[in-house]
């Protein structure tokens, strides 16, 4: 697959100054994205957007009910 096109971003609640977290590419058509910030050139897991919608609104459902 190519995501040479791919605008990679992190998330705003990156710990430890963004260095260990996982960044995500939503700007393509038909995929998502997703890779570890620190190994740019490793392996990309990719998501159907619907996909990526349903894990993304799970999370945060699941952050906002953390004490």
């Amino acid at each position: 697959m190519d995501l040479t096109g791919a605008v990679w971003r992190k998330s705003s609640r990156s710990d430890n100054g963004g260095s260990t977290c996982v960044e995500v590419a939503t700007n393509l058509p038909d995929v998502v994205g997703v890779r570890d910030s620190k190994d740019r050139q490793g392996p990309v897991l990719t998501f159907s957007p619907a996909a990526w919608a349903t894990f993304a609104r799970a999370v945060r459902g699941r952050a906002m009910r953390l004490p």
